[in-house]
């Protein structure tokens, strides 16, 4: 991902609350609380729960690249490096990194804050991609030559 990203694999420490954003100048795509009623018996949430997030958080930046509706029509990779727990603060930031003719490739990367000790941790990342689609739900071209900024919060 451009912008740059805590190096961090599974051997190496989690950040300490207050270092450097998992993604230095970007805000993510969605960000939301693990809640119970997203995990298992053991606390650890699904897996599924976690992609469906990525998915959304892809959208975001697909919608915006595409300037309109857009469809997800493969999950090309897709890494878990560490479970995500009730109630952490899970942040996916999503990049559109490849625009093709009308498709757009999303690399998102998924971070927590966790809730007790608020180090921030990358736990997920992956690759999806999306299809921009007219009002009748056929492709349709993107702009390959349109730039659009990251996304901000207002």
């Amino acid at each position: 991902m451009k912008g740059g990203t805590l190096s961090q694999g599974p051997d190496k420490p989690a950040a300490k609350a207050g270092a450097e954003r998992p993604v230095a100048g970007r805000d993510p795509a969605l960000r939301t609380f693990a809640m119970p009623r997203d995990a298992n018996p053991n606390g650890d949430v699904f897996g599924g729960w976690i992609m469906a997030q990525m998915d959304l958080a892809g959208a975001v930046a697909a919608v915006r690249r595409a300037r309109g509706r857009v469809a997800t029509v493969a999950v090309e990779a897709m890494e878990f490096h560490r479970p995500v727990n009730i109630g952490d603060l899970v942040s996916c930031y999503a990049e559109v990194t490849r625009v093709g003719r009308s498709s757009m490739r999303v690399e998102i990367e998924t971070w927590v804050e966790r809730r007790t000790t608020r180090a921030t941790e990358k736990v997920t990342a992956g690759t999806f991609t999306y299809v921009a689609i007219d009002d009748k739900g056929r492709p349709r071209p993107v702009d390959a030559s349109a730039d659009i900024p990251p996304a901000r919060d207002p």
